[in-house]
């Protein structure tokens, strides 16, 4: 019988404290909370934050003297991922190239099928790596592409995606179209058609982001992924901001190609990444390895020396994903950002730059108060108010973005709300 990844644990006796785990499996009954079992995603949503949500926040060990809505950037680690990260790490200074490659590199098979069923695909189509761009990287600079092939994108991509893409640009030939979207939308035929008008018999590849960092843009990457498949072209999402936040499955998206980073939604260790890879697309694709067009996924985890205490804690973040459950998530993060951006949307001077509706948007969200240039609303934001957000100024988008997540109380929206309003005033 295959060995899972808590078998493995158990029988190299490295499970992350036993009290720990029966806590995290059943913190419910552990803690006579109100179980979020008993209610559908939507109504958990809204549950009393003394209960289940309550838990949750009592989880992390984020600082009580800032208000953190800066976790679109990278998300902090519940604790029992931190233990598990530490207690890897002290096993690995035991004797590091024993431990390492020996005993902790055993476990890789356990996480592989972990986070492929929680992924929707095969184990032999993920590799974990350390965060989107090298992910994407791996896709970009492995595509077979030739001088006058085209690869359409858009100027709402990431700029490390659009760097990479730029350089294959100077150094291949290839040509890049640069679809320009107006956003927010709540249009998908328009969302659709930006990226469909640019396609031509030359269009070998579309990059797509899934949910557009800046503002929280939603795009319809199924329905785009169809189209260029109709067209013979292959499909890069760019999943940074969807994957442990969007209850999804990646073939859902009908992508060849799909990267995110584990230390953003799904709360691993920071430098923890995924790369998705069609079983049928590996072989065509060029890594440097023995076998650069190996049919093998393992090729793109010739990383060399690495983080193995990272990397094994990526099962206890998974674990304490699916206390919470995708859809509940999902449910409770758009909750908030709408909670907080439903009490400011009428302020006078304030502008809400992202979607109410979740087809369009989930938990980022992009605010501007007229007057005020993105960098000084931070800092406002910041020193008076001590409450940590980013500043946005990119292709017809400007404000501050605030991502909240599981631990983030409505008490912490409400001071934001208060926050934005006083400044408003002030303006």
């Amino acid at each position: 019988m295959a060995m899972n990844r808590r078998n493995f644990l158990e029988k190299m006796g490295l499970v992350v404290g036993a009290t720990g785990i029966t806590g995290l499996i059943n913190p419910l009954s552990a803690n006579d909370l109100n179980s979020p079992k008993m209610l559908t995603p939507e109504e958990a949503a809204f549950m009393d934050e003394t209960d289940f949500w309550g838990w949750v926040q009592q989880s992390f060990t984020t600082s009580p003297n800032v208000i953190n809505l800066n976790n679109g950037g990278v998300s902090p680690q519940p604790k029992i991922v931190q233990d598990a990260f530490f207690r890897f790490h002290q096993i690995s200074n035991e004797a590091p190239s024993y431990y390492m490659w020996q005993i902790l590199d055993q476990g890789r098979t356990a996480l592989h099928a972990d986070m492929a069923e929680f992924a929707g695909c095969l184990p032999e189509e993920i590799a974990i790596d350390r965060n989107t761009t090298e992910a994407i990287n791996a896709v970009i600079f492995g595509l077979n592409l030739k001088a006058g092939d085209e690869v359409v994108l858009a100027k709402q991509d990431y700029p490390n995606v659009m760097t990479s893409w730029k350089m294959r640009e100077k150094r291949d030939g290839i040509v890049l179209k640069w679809v320009n979207l107006d956003l927010p939308s709540e249009d998908e035929d328009y969302l659709v058609k930006s990226y469909a008008d640019a396609f031509t018999e030359k269009t070998r590849v579309v990059n797509l982001t899934h949910i557009i960092n800046w503002i929280g843009q939603i795009l319809p990457v199924r329905r785009l992924a169809d189209i260029a498949h109709q067209r013979g072209i292959e499909v890069v999402v760019d999943g940074a901001h969807t994957f442990a936040l969007l209850d999804f499955k990646i073939p859902d998206l009908h992508c060849d190609y799909f990267a995110t980073s584990l230390h953003k939604w799904l709360c691993a260790p920071f430098g923890a990444g995924l790369l998705y890879v069609n079983q049928e697309k590996i072989s065509s694709l060029w890594y440097p390895d023995d076998e650069p067009l190996s049919d093998k996924i393992m090729k793109f985890e010739r990383l060399g020396t690495r983080s193995f205490p990272t990397e094994m804690a990526i099962g206890s973040a998974l674990d304490f994903h699916n206390v919470i459950g995708s859809k509940r998530k999902q449910e409770r993060l758009h909750y908030l950002k709408n909670y907080w951006m439903e009490k400011v949307k009428d302020l006078p001077k304030v502008h809400i730059h992202t979607s109410f509706d979740p087809r369009f948007g989930c938990v980022i969200g992009l605010v501007s108060i007229d007057g005020l240039k993105p960098g000084d609303f931070v800092a406002r934001l910041f020193n008076d108010f001590r409450i940590h957000t980013t500043g946005i100024e990119w292709e017809n988008m400007s404000g501050v973005r605030v991502t909240p997540h599981v631990y983030t109380l409505t008490s912490d929206l409400d001071k934001l709300v208060r926050a934005i309003n006083q400044i408003a005033k002030s303006v």
